[in-house]
């Protein structure tokens, strides 16, 4: 089980340090068609993220519910993805061609594939965030009797 820190300065520390962290990933998620990152780097600094903060304040704090509520949602990611995929399969396109994808009102083919990609990695970003948190919660809820006896 993950218990709180009780320490005033990692407390603090964490507090500052999370949404600073949150803010950055956004920044790597939205910006990393233009350079390094994207949907994986992305979804993987929100994980972490997320998971500094179950460490830190434990997964019932205030702090840590949306991790908790997070982890319920674990198909939104590939809904996602397959959803922009979908749309650009009914404008009458290869899946995942950007510029058949139908939003109507997008006009030119330069702003349907920047928001085309933009979809398809906030889904990646999502299912990569997702897992890394259901990957803490399924490790810190080992049984007791699986504990070998000294």
């Amino acid at each position: 089980m993950i218990a709180a820190h009780d320490s005033l300065i990692v407390r603090t520390m964490a507090r500052l340090l999370i949404p600073l962290i949150q803010l950055f990933a956004v920044y790597v998620l939205v910006f990393g068609q233009y350079g390094p990152g994207g949907g994986f780097v992305g979804g993987v600094m929100l994980g972490t993220s997320l998971i500094l903060g179950i460490l830190v304040f434990g997964p019932e704090e205030s702090p840590c519910r949306l991790a908790n509520k997070v982890v319920h949602g674990d198909g939104i990611g590939l809904m996602i993805f397959a959803g922009v995929g979908g749309l650009c399969l009914i404008g009458g396109g290869e899946f995942l061609n950007y510029s058949d994808l139908e939003i109507p009102w997008v006009t030119t083919d330069s702003r349907r594939r920047f928001l085309g990609i933009l979809m398809t990695q906030i889904g990646v970003a999502v299912d990569v965030a997702v897992t890394a948190i259901s990957i803490v919660f399924s490790l810190s809820s080992s049984d007791e009797s699986e504990q070998p006896d000294d």
